[in-house]
Formats: structure tokens, sequence, C-alpha cells
């Protein structure tokens, strides 16, 4: 009888078989759970009920397109993946999925979240679901990410879209307050990502990639890290200011912008050498407070649409 050992087949070079985490992994869960959760924001502060099933399922839909426009991504930039230190454990650079397993489950997922958004909602929202999709897996991924370093500034779009998609689902229809929403991840992206960049800059590097910090060096990004945040701060504040909005938003988004503008102050006044020397402390401390910046500000609006808080503040306004 020939002895086969457990290990057979996981020490002899061969990759192990794709698990169902690593299906999961193609769908980028962590940025799939921010267009979730805007969408989510997006929908329930429209003027208009919702039925909970109908919005389940809308939102149900807007994560299965974010995740596909995930799976896209991957199976594009498997060659990018592979050559840096942060993405190279990726399923499909790893060799645990092939690059066609990705294409095929992100075009199916594709078409079935925008079909079932049509049927569940309009087709309105179905079609800006299609179009987010295609500008972040063609646009941005085939095309911006690797001849321009305005990637991240023009790409940043399809991750902005989603708190419209969830307003149009509910709606039927465009306003000014989804729009504001839009043009706060809009500006909000390009500080969040090179911020990230400036203490993973060999990695875009190692990979190609034409991100700022490789183009135009880290004390251009710094400048405009500064510029980005002082843009975003009025963006902010004018989403307070409309319907969707109310003190409560206006105060946290006060306080948040402060801390995200004096902690980009922070990171223009360094130069390389001091950020090197402490690992880049304020780069690392201005990415965290980026992902709380616009959590906070979308969690505010969901405060702000809540009952008890429209009674306290129709209350207050007729005192």
């Amino acid at each position: 009888m020939t002895d086969v050992s457990l290990n057979d087949g996981l020490d002899d070079g061969r990759t192990p078989e794709a698990g169902f985490g690593d299906y999961l992994a193609l769908l980028k869960p962590r940025v799939m759970s921010l267009v979730v959760f805007t969408a989510l924001v997006g929908l329930l502060v429209a003027p208009a009920p919702v039925h909970p099933f109908v919005g389940f399922v809308a939102i149900l839909c807007i994560a299965i397109g974010g995740g596909a426009s995930g799976a896209l991504n991957m199976w594009w930039d498997a060659d990018i993946d592979a050559r840096m230190k942060r993405t190279r454990g990726r399923p499909v650079p790893a060799g645990r999925v092939e690059a066609g397993e990705a294409l095929g489950l992100g075009v199916a997922l594709s078409g079935f979240s925008v079909l079932m958004l049509g049927l569940a909602t309009n087709w309105f929202a179905a079609s800006l679901l299609a179009f987010t999709i295609f500008f972040y897996a063609v646009v941005y991924t085939m095309w911006l990410k690797r001849s321009t370093a305005q990637n991240i500034v023009i790409g940043g779009l399809a991750g902005a879209l989603p708190p419209l998609v969830g307003w149009v689902a509910a709606t039927g229809a465009m306003a000014l307050e989804p729009w504001l929403m839009v043009a706060l991840v809009f500006m909000w992206t390009p500080p969040h990502f090179w911020a990230l960049a400036l203490f993973v800059r060999s990695d875009y590097g190692d990979a190609g990639v034409p991100m700022l910090t490789e183009t135009h060096g880290a004390r251009a990004t710094r400048n405009h890290i500064l510029a980005y945040a002082l843009l975003l701060a009025p963006v902010a504040l004018a989403l307070g200011l409309t319907s969707v909005g109310g003190p409560i938003y206006l105060a946290g988004s006060i306080a948040l912008n402060a801390a995200f503008v004096a902690g980009a102050a922070r990171v223009w006044r360094r130069d390389q050498a001091t950020a090197e020397a402490d690992r880049f402390l304020a780069e690392r401390k201005l990415f965290k407070l980026s992902l709380w910046y616009l959590f906070l500000h979308f969690g505010l609006l969901m405060v702000e649409a809540t009952p008890l808080v429209v009674r306290l503040e129709g209350a207050v306004a007729w005192l």
C-alpha cells in the first residue's frame, strides 16, 4: 500500500484550491462596505417611503454591483497586483483563482445586479448602477489607472455615485441633495488615497502605476492633499444646509472638517526626511482619520433622518 501524506498536493509547488473566502475577496468586501453604507444613506434620507423589502433588495443589488466591479478590477489588474506588496496575496495574482473565473464572475454579477435593481425599483436607478460599474471597471481600471496621475481624481466618480443610486432607487428622480453626497465622496477620495500613497509609495512605483507620488513627487502630493481638504470642507458643510442636513450634522461636520484640515496641514508642513524618520506617522493618522471622516458624515445624515431627531428639531424651531 502506498503511504499518502495528508500534505500531498500542498508541498509539491501546487497552489491550494480556491475556497469561498477567495471568491469573496474578489468582491473587495471592504470597499463594498463603503458602497453599501453610502448607498443605504442615500436611500434612507430620500423624501420617499420605501418598503423595507424593496429597500433591502435595492441595497443588496448595489452591493452585488460593487462586488462585480471589484472582481472585474482584480481580473484586469492581476499583473499590477502581483508586483505590489499590498495586493500580491489577492486570489488572482496568488494563483488561487483563474483570471477567467474572476472575469466571468464580474460579468455575471454585473448583469444580475442591474437587472434585479431595475425590476425591484426603477430602470433609472439600474442604469446609474450600470454606469457606475462601467466607469469603475473600464474607465478607471482599464484606462485612467495606468495612464494618468489624475486616476484617483477622475476615477473617484465611480465610488462617489452609490448614494445617488440609492436616492434614485427610492424616488426615481435626481435632486441637489444626492449630488452633494456624490460631491462629498468625490472630493474626499483624492486626499484619502494620496495619504495612503505617501507611505506605500514604493508599491505604486514597483507596479508602474502613475500615482501622483510617483509622477510629481511627495511635495506636490502634500500640496494637493491640503488643497483638496480645503475644497472638501465647504462641500461637506453645504450638504448640511439642504433638506437632509440640520444642526446635528452641521456641528459634527464643522468638527470633522476642522480636524481633517488640521491633519492635512500637518502632512503639508512635513518634508520627506521628517516623515521617514517617524515612519509616516502623520500621514498614517490622516489616512485613518479620512476613514472616520466619511463614515461619520454619512452617519450624521442618518441621525438627522431619524423621526426623533426630526421631531426635536421641529420643536426647537417652533419655540
